[in-house]
């Protein structure tokens, strides 16, 4: 090994592989990173300085917020999907969930929520409000709203359809576990790799959901008299329970959903491509 001394710059050479492989990488970690960058960074601001932010940065704060916690669903949505096709119809599941296929559904879990928040967000500007104090450590659409000095009759359309839009989401996941579990009762080996690969994704979803519904329904009809640390709490909850819940929940040793069925049977094609969705919980 050549001696070399005054070094400034090393080489990274892990990451000497294709363009194409770089770029897929980039996007899944910039996905990954879009929710946090929305919240954390400002949130530490706030904390050493004053606690104020331009109407543009609240609607910017609020849309990332929004249509993060929207691709959170749509993702999850997306996992109940293939983990049903690759149980229920292993037959065929290599003639549904092809690459190009997975590659558009994935495409989709963040084209959607960014198109279902901006109509949300658009339909604030420009509008005019009597106050200034927003009752939260970030900014959300709603509490714009409440300021408002008349009612939105836009925004509040738009609002409710997307709430409707992503229960139903939650209703397709809870069919798509219906099935699951006919399915899988028909044998103890069955049913116990159900509990190895799809039970974490259920509680993951139950977690979840169960923290922004409580966030939502807190914001929306909370008495005035709660105390404002424990809105605070309801405000956060979601950015944190979930995320203490996940790595204990994924981290249990899982067993890949191809593996119910026998795999040296050719009677069942592998599910090698579900992995690309499988662990790309929220």
């Amino acid at each position: 090994m050549k001696n070399v001394s005054g070094v400034t710059l090393f080489t990274l050479s892990g990451l000497d592989f294709k363009l194409e492989h770089r770029i897929t990488l980039f996007f899944l970690t910039l996905l990954g990173l879009y929710g946090t960058v929305g919240f954390y960074p400002k949130f530490l601001l706030d904390l050493l300085s004053s606690h104020v932010i331009s109407y543009a940065g609240c609607m910017l704060q609020g849309y990332v917020i929004h249509s993060s916690i929207c691709s959170d669903f749509s993702i999850l949505a997306l996992m109940a999907y293939d983990r049903y096709v690759a149980i229920c119809r292993p037959l065929v599941y290599h003639s549904v969930m092809t690459k190009q296929r997975i590659f558009f559904f994935v495409l989709l879990t963040w084209f959607l929520p960014l198109i279902c928040m901006f109509m949300n967000t658009a339909s604030l500007l420009g509008v005019r409000l009597c106050g200034l104090h927003i009752k939260k450590i970030y900014c959300v659409n709603w509490m714009i709203v409440a300021l408002a000095c008349s009612p939105l009759k836009a925004n509040t359309a738009i609002a409710y359809f997307n709430i409707m839009f992503y229960f139903g989401h939650f209703l397709f996941i809870l069919w798509s576990y219906v099935h699951l579990i006919r399915t899988c009762r028909s044998s103890k080996e069955k049913w116990g790799k159900f509990m190895q690969t799809c039970l974490p994704h259920f509680i993951s979803l139950i977690a979840f959901s169960t923290a922004v519904l409580l966030d939502l329904l807190y914001m929306r009809f909370g008495s005035a008299n709660f105390s404002q640390n424990l809105f605070n709490f309801m405000a956060i909850e979601f950015l944190l329970i979930p995320p203490m819940v996940n790595p204990l929940v994924y981290g249990f040793s899982l067993t890949k959903v191809r593996t119910i069925h026998n795999p040296h049977d050719s009677r069942y094609p592998s599910s090698d491509n579900s992995s690309a969705i499988a662990f790309q919980q929220p």
